[in-house]
């Protein structure tokens, strides 16, 4: 029998598929969406789709099918309200009935953890202020930001082509950044991070590559993706503890 992953994406989310590509033979990814805004992308539409309470309904949803873990598959709306919000965000997946519950923003701090990087550059598909809240998250988490780079996009975003994306990582990393973070789970990044991280000699982290790995490993298995580098490596272990019970804030 497969383990099962709920996912809870945006209503705006287009890429299931992407998301299967991290995802082995042992394992079903079931998603759900959030309720439908008449918003663009933002920080007003990230704090609608990440409120707690519009994310629990979604995990409630998700426990017919009784899934090992529930992994929130936005960056902006776990990130948006900072780290007390993400903290709270998980904690109310935990008492929705998630017996594991990964965030995007949560599992990019366990990415950086594990591998030891203090110093990123950030690429983001969204406008200035939305990218600011990202670098101020990041900041909270002791993690300094060498330097942004953003398309200033407010919707669309899966429509974005691979080269444009490419450029937008390229443009953001400095010479002293150990690692590269591509936020956003609607911008298709799979087929880019090996061919870029060979390029840059860096990591190269997206979105939808921590929140997979995270919750997989949260399941005891192992996110595909050949010649990546996040992939050769396990969450630490206090992160997987974090994911299996709910935090106080």
């Amino acid at each position: 029998m497969s383990t099962g992953i709920g996912v809870v994406v945006p209503y705006d989310f287009a890429l299931d598929r992407e998301l299967w590509r991290w995802t082995p033979d042992d394992a079903d990814l079931h998603l759900t969406r959030t309720p439908f805004e008449e918003l663009p992308v933002g920080v007003l539409q990230a704090a609608a789709v990440g409120d707690p309470s519009v994310v629990t309904r979604a995990v409630r949803d998700l426990r017919v099918v009784e899934p090992r873990v529930v992994a929130y598959a936005c960056t902006s709306g776990s990130f948006v309200g900072g780290s007390a919000a993400e903290k709270v965000l998980a904690a109310a997946m935990a008492g929705a009935g998630a017996a594991a519950a990964v965030t995007t923003s949560g599992a990019l701090l366990t990415a950086l953890r594990t591998l030891g990087v203090r110093r990123a550059a950030v690429a983001t598909p969204y406008d200035d202020e939305v990218t600011a809240r990202l670098s101020d998250y990041l900041g909270e988490a002791g993690v300094t930001v060498t330097g942004t780079h953003n398309l200033g996009l407010t919707d669309h975003i899966w429509t974005v082509p691979a080269e444009t994306t490419r450029g937008l990582v390229t443009s953001a990393v400095t010479g002293d950044a150990e690692a590269v973070f591509v936020s956003c789970t609607n911008l298709r990044t799979y087929d880019l991070i090996a061919p870029l991280e060979a390029e840059l000699g860096i990591p190269v982290l997206t979105a939808n590559q921590v929140t997979i790995w995270a919750a997989l490993a949260a399941a005891g298995l192992h996110a595909v993706g050949p010649g990546q580098r996040l992939l050769e490596h396990t969450p630490l272990p206090e992160a997987l503890d974090d994911y299996t019970l709910s935090r106080e804030v």
